[in-house]
């Protein structure tokens, strides 16, 4: 048998799909159905994104000793940024290590596309440091802070048709740090938001492969996180 990269990346979409169904079918609990809908996002992201980031649901700190509502999906850096607090599946990052936040929900409607927005904004309002580095030729100036990227991601949506003027009505309300960058609906398709400020809406036959991959390629654009400040958390020790 040879191998067909189309097939391979058709495979993964259709995983994904299937697992997103196969837990709306199975688990009756809403709780149940949320936790499980979380944990296929988490595992895509970790079995899929280079090994410098990490997918995890948390809760984002900063060095002011402000807090983040918990967040579905958390993309944070591993390599360069420590875990602030960690207990089973509890788990506080520094609001410097994240890279992007996810709202998880079985379907994408008002309310929910709503509470994403408020969610994501929740973040992006902590304060983040950022320390010049030192390297082997020198020390490199403190790295300009990047938007953190925001998203919903859902396995379907009622709307008809999908991406039209009622999502995209409810898309745009969010601005500023309510800003939704991007939205995958797993058995329809994709919207991102574009560098001109206005969103893309696509209808897609194989949405979650073709979002990971764009994912992937707005995460290369910042490079790293910013180098934090770690005598600034120091400072809020009794």
């Amino acid at each position: 048998m040879n191998w067909s990269l189309p097939i391979l990346l058709n495979e993964l979409n259709a995983s994904v799909t299937a697992d997103l169904q196969r837990a709306r079918k199975s688990l009756g609990h809403p709780t149940d159905l949320g936790d499980a809908t979380e944990e296929i996002w988490i595992e895509l992201f970790n079995k899929y994104l280079p090994r410098r980031y990490h997918a995890i649901k948390a809760t984002v700190v900063d060095s002011t000793g402000t807090f983040s509502e918990q967040i579905d999906v958390v993309i944070h850096d591993r390599q360069y940024t420590p875990l602030v607090f960690t207990f089973r599946d509890k788990h506080v990052v520094p609001a410097e290590s994240v890279y992007a936040v996810f709202e998880s929900k079985q379907d994408m409607n008002a309310s929910h596309i709503g509470y994403a927005q408020e969610k994501i904004a929740s973040v992006r309002r902590l304060h983040r440091t950022s320390l010049p580095v030192p390297t082997i030729d020198g020390t490199k100036k403190a790295k300009e802070l990047t938007p953190v990227l925001g998203g919903i991601l859902t396995l379907s949506c009622k709307w008809s048709p999908v991406f039209g003027e009622t999502m995209l009505g409810y898309v745009t309300a969010g601005r500023g740090d309510k800003r939704l960058d991007v939205g995958c609906v797993a058995d329809s398709g994709n919207f991102w938001l574009n560098d001109d400020g206005a969103y893309s809406l696509f209808a897609e036959k194989k949405p979650v492969t073709r979002f990971l991959l764009e994912l992937i390629s707005r995460l290369q654009t910042v490079a790293t996180v910013p180098m934090i400040d770690m005598r600034a958390y120091a400072e809020k020790l009794d």
